[in-house]
């Protein structure tokens, strides 16, 4: 039998895509006996070189891919001189199953993916939150979207992404998507920790995350200020779906609690803290982190006054809630009627409850950042910077009283003299 082999990549032009791309397959024999192995890769045919056997230009995708074929006809020959020195059995079909993983399976990214959502979903509202289950999801069907666009695959194999595959479906959220940055990083992380799960079960060898850095960009966050939250508070309004929405927006405000938070507050979570005061002992939804916040006097009097409500006594809920999505709609209903310009969202109250209401008054940062339930200081410390503005606005005015003091002192020293 003969052991030598010869290689032969060539185009499938019966399988080309909408995009006009056609497969490029490896033919490799040995024999007499030919097996046929795709090589993951495509391109317009007018670009192909039969009789090189590769791709003409010398432009990135021209280069990976000639890169890419070079590599497997030397990875083939280290494979056939092994199984020569090792007086292996040797044929078409058992070097390419070498080639593929020396006969051990083959993963692919969207079938880890989808084994990784689905444990995900039996800890939804448990060990996660329920929004970030939903976004593995999200993330998963923008990574299947990016690889039947870009490659024309049903599903990619996890030894093959790499530096360039991250890169490529970063800008695909940037574009495809429209994503903005940040957004498009929060994805590319839900997909790293795939990737650190398939290093983590030695499924891959190399971090193809090695050297790609995520830089967010900073966000400035609106919140209101004492004098519109007080504006809030105290204006009248006629239709009791603005009054609700309204209390429950200035209930976040001295609480910090999130919306999701909100929405579940019950009677259970109020308790007698250590200074016999009430205090509000809620894990948080978005984190699982324990939240322990003491009631202030208008938290406790919007409290107060559903403690007979209806839908408070029926659902042994707090604060009637409206969903999110109405809760948001009507409160740019209400920033009208109080000649507020800002963006008012039920998540904006939770910001004006870190500045305003404690960060500018005072609280020390450490204690911001626990009725918050951040995980992390850092993650209060953005909120520290927007105070930052305040401390110079008020060492401006600080500076101008000293300047006229200094003028007086001036004067004063003159007329003595």
């Amino acid at each position: 039998m003969k052991t030598d082999f010869s290689t032969r990549f060539h185009l499938i032009n019966s399988k080309i895509n909408n995009k006009g791309l056609a497969p490029i397959y490896m033919r490799l024999t040995i024999d007499s006996k030919r097996i046929e192995h795709s090589i993951s890769r495509r391109i317009e045919p007018k670009f192909w070189n039969k009789r090189s056997q590769k791709v003409m230009g010398t432009n990135r995708d021209a280069v990976e891919i000639n890169t890419h074929i070079d590599n497997l006809k030397h990875k083939l020959n280290k494979i056939h001189q092994r199984m020569v020195d090792e007086d292996q059995y040797i044929s078409s079909k058992s070097m390419i199953n070498i080639l593929k993983g020396g006969g051990k399976k083959v993963r692919f990214i969207l079938e880890i993916f989808n084994e990784h959502n689905k444990k995900t979903d039996l800890l939804s509202g448990k060990d996660i939150s329920v929004s970030t289950a939903k976004r593995y999801w999200t993330c998963y069907d923008h990574v299947k979207q990016f690889i039947e666009e870009e490659y024309g695959l049903e599903d990619y194999k996890l030894r093959d992404i790499d530096y360039r595959f991250i890169t490529k479906f970063e800008f695909f959220l940037k574009t495809t998507r429209k994503c903005n940055h940040n957004s498009s990083l929060k994805y590319i992380n839900n997909f790293k920790k795939i990737i650190r799960i398939a290093l983590a079960n030695q499924w891959i060898d190399r971090d193809p995350f090695y050297n790609y850095k995520v830089q967010f960009e900073a966000v400035e966050r609106e919140y209101l200020s004492a004098k519109e939250v007080e504006t809030l508070y105290l204006k009248e309004l006629h239709f009791d779906r603005l009054k609700i929405v309204r209390d429950m927006f200035v209930f976040s405000c001295y609480t910090g609690l999130a919306y999701s938070d909100v929405e579940k507050l019950s009677k259970s979570d109020i308790s007698i803290g250590i200074d016999g005061k009430q205090w509000i002992s809620i894990k948080r939804t978005k984190t699982n982190t324990r939240s322990s916040i003491p009631l202030l006097p208008i938290a406790k009097e919007i409290l107060n006054r559903y403690a007979y409500d209806p839908l408070v006594i029926k659902s042994e809920r707090l604060i009637p809630v409206f969903s999110n999505q109405k809760s948001n709609a009507y409160l740019k209903e209400i920033a009208m009627l109080c000649g507020i310009t800002k963006p008012l969202t039920t998540h904006l109250a939770r910001h004006t409850f870190a500045t305003t209401v404690t960060l500018t008054n005072g609280v020390p940062i450490e204690t911001v950042s626990k009725m918050l339930g951040h995980k992390s200081l850092r993650t209060t410390q953005h909120y520290a910077k927007i105070v930052d503005r305040k401390v110079s606005d008020d060492m401006n005015v600080l500076e101008e009283k000293l300047k006229v003091q200094s003028k007086k002192s001036k004067n004063k020293s003159v007329k003595n003299s």
